[in-house]
């Protein structure tokens, strides 16, 4: 197949990475993003199924926001290897519901983990008297994870889409499902730790999705990319670290 005539990233994919983006926007316009923040939802909120149901539609928003665009190198490069495949609509489909999937799976544990440190925190005073330091340690565990050998493994795994759609691609809807969940296992291991530190601010931030969605497509598709992760993780470890010392004093 010619360059010229190479599938690019299809437009749906574009328009859901923008849709998300909007919906962002317009929900901290509104103020509406607070509702589905876990600590809202867990206060709040619904009976806990669908305290959970709600909490992760804000976090598929989130998903589609920030890591999407970091997968859109592998999204173009599987949209061509399926395009003589029988019916690449439903493989794109299946491709991606398994990417969501995988991130949905790991925001139900966040949400569950989040969920049972709250009831830990109301359970001891003294960790309740000493809540304000979740924000700076979720901050320091992520920097301590952009020095490990997983994050690294992972990285190489999302860096290299060609390598990663030679060994896996498998014609058919099951393969498509297979591949995106394998590179969503591969994609939240590098990225896990940056997400969490959105979990914690939620979707109210916007200054804070636009930068995290920067480093992550930086790292995961530029050539200078694995330069920059020791980096963030030293600037990650000065930031919680610092306000760490600065609320404990």
């Amino acid at each position: 197949m010619s360059a010229a005539a190479r599938p690019g990233v299809p437009a749906a994919v574009l328009a859901a990475i923008a849709a998300a983006w909007a919906v962002a926007v317009a929900a901290q316009a509104s103020g509406a993003a607070g509702v589905v923040h876990h600590d809202s939802v867990l206060a709040d909120g619904p009976p806990p199924v669908g305290a959970v149901f709600l909490f992760l539609a804000g976090w598929q928003v989130m998903t589609a926001a920030m890591m999407l665009p970091s997968s859109l190198p592998l999204v173009r490069m599987f949209t061509a290897a399926s395009a003589t495949a029988p019916h690449p609509r439903r493989a794109l489909a299946a491709f991606l519901g398994a990417y969501a999937l995988v991130w949905s799976a790991f925001g139900a544990l966040a949400f569950a983990g989040d969920a049972g440190l709250h009831s830990f925190v109301d359970a001891s005073p003294w960790l309740e008297r000493h809540e304000w330091a979740i924000g700076p340690s979720v901050l320091m565990l992520a920097g301590a994870f952009q020095f490990t050998p997983v994050k690294d493994a992972c990285l190489r795994s999302c860096r290299h889409p060609a390598s990663f759609i030679h060994r896996h691609y498998k014609r058919g809807t099951a393969g498509a499902f297979k591949l995106g969940a394998r590179h969503g296992i591969f994609c939240v291991g590098c990225c896990w730790a940056l997400m969490l530190v959105m979990f914690a601010l939620g979707v109210t931030s916007l200054i804070w999705m636009a930068l995290l969605t920067a480093l992550t497509v930086h790292e995961k598709t530029r050539p200078m990319g694995a330069r920059t992760v020791p980096l963030t993780g030293v600037t990650l470890l000065a930031i919680g670290s610092t306000l760490f010392l600065w609320q404990a004093s």
